[in-house]
């Protein structure tokens, strides 16, 4: 039997990635509970389980006395003399105990212990593995989608986690075996139960993607300043270079769009405009407003962050986007509140506009991406 019960954990050990250690700990316990409530034991129950020898112990210590006032803490010397030659008045003795000793009910509490610590293991077990994956983006596939509620199940390393509906990215329809990439958003654990927030509609994953596919923010010659998105829609990039020798836009975009392009496929095609950042509000915000041409940006408050950026009137529902989303995009990206005005109504407003680079203006042009 006891072989059995050391191959029973090693086979949870093996299944579960919980730690046999930390298993015999449990079972420690639950038996420690089932014999104090069996045997009207105390703080006196002794287990002892050696995994090495596969040996396995449980015992009752009690105190040798001339009169028993405690039946769950002493015993008189003639019964102690039963379970060891040695005893004598006023030492400890150990009155060993075969596990088929054990009432019905203390059997019972064991399992119902056994079974919690187990639950409580693997609870702990996957809330560590996942703690290094917290705010990552992650390989899943999918297992299967409910056809109601829309709600994919999907494994991350052999552990199946639910991507709701609402975390997905609307118009994309997933299947059985796709490979998809996840953003692990948060990690929650509790007595009962532990969860794993994933999302494909964060916008950190978007900031994930391109440090996976381009080697210059992996290594931090390229730092992505922000990020704004609509999932599904259109992404926007501020990103910066430490180095004036390495083109920041260019570096994301790649060989011939190539980089660029995989994080594109990696959220269903959704549309990714990369911007340069600068500290500068007014070259900012005009190159957020990309793919549309700005003449100038007047900031009306640094501290209330407003301004006002001037377009040429054929560019203004360009600016603007569909439903606004342009400008609401740029708005989030910079954290200006934008007012877009047609060259021809600016009137005195219009200033001259601090121009980009020639160089950014190229880099813009080629790159943004409608």
């Amino acid at each position: 039997m006891n072989n059995e019960f050391f191959d029973a954990l090693a086979l949870l050990e093996k299944e579960k990635g919980i730690p046999a250690d930390y298993l015999l700990e449990k079972i420690k316990a639950a038996i420690v509970i089932a014999v104090k409530k069996d045997y009207g034991a105390q703080d006196n129950v002794k287990v002892e389980i050696d995994d090495a020898t596969r040996k396995f112990k449980v015992a009752i210590t009690k105190l040798v006395v001339e009169e028993v006032t405690n039946p769950g803490t002493e015993i008189i010397l003639e019964n102690a003399l039963k379970h060891s030659k040695r005893a004598k008045l006023g030492n400890p003795v150990d009155i060993k105990l075969e596990t088929k000793q054990f009432g019905r009910i203390a059997a019972q509490t064991a399992k119902q212990v056994i079974r919690q610590g187990i639950r409580e293991g693997e609870r702990e077990h996957l809330v560590a593995k996942y703690q290094s994956k917290l705010h990552e983006a992650v390989a899943a596939v999918v297992q299967k989608v409910e056809p109601q509620s829309g709600n994919a199940l999907v494994a991350i390393d052999g552990t199946e986690v639910m991507l709701f509906k609402n975390d997905q990215i609307p118009g994309e329809e997933l299947v059985a075996g796709q490979k998809i990439m996840v953003y692990v958003d948060d990690i929650a654990s509790n007595e009962k139960r532990y969860s794993i927030k994933i999302s494909r509609t964060h916008r950190e994953l978007v900031k994930r993607l391109l440090e996976i596919h381009v080697p210059e923010i992996y290594d931090g010659t390229v730092e992505i300043k922000s990020i704004s998105r609509e999932a599904g829609s259109r992404s926007k990039v501020a990103v910066w270079s430490k180095d004036e020798n390495v083109d920041a836009v260019g570096a994301c975009i790649g060989p011939r769009g190539s980089r660029i392009a995989n994080v594109v496929d990696e959220i269903a095609g959704e549309k990714i405009d990369v911007v340069n950042y600068s500290d500068d509000a007014d070259i900012f915000v005009a190159n957020a407003l990309a793919p549309a041409d700005v003449i100038s940006v007047i900031v009306k408050s640094e501290e209330e962050r407003t301004c006002t950026a001037i377009v040429p009137d054929d560019q203004l529902s360009l600016a603007i986007g569909n439903k606004g989303q342009n400008a609401k995009l740029a708005a989030r990206l910079t954290g200006y509140k934008i007012d877009i005005r047609p060259l021809s109504q600016a009137g005195e407003q219009t200033a001259p506009k601090k121009a980009k680079s020639d160089e950014a203006e190229q880099t813009d042009e080629l790159f943004s991406l409608d």
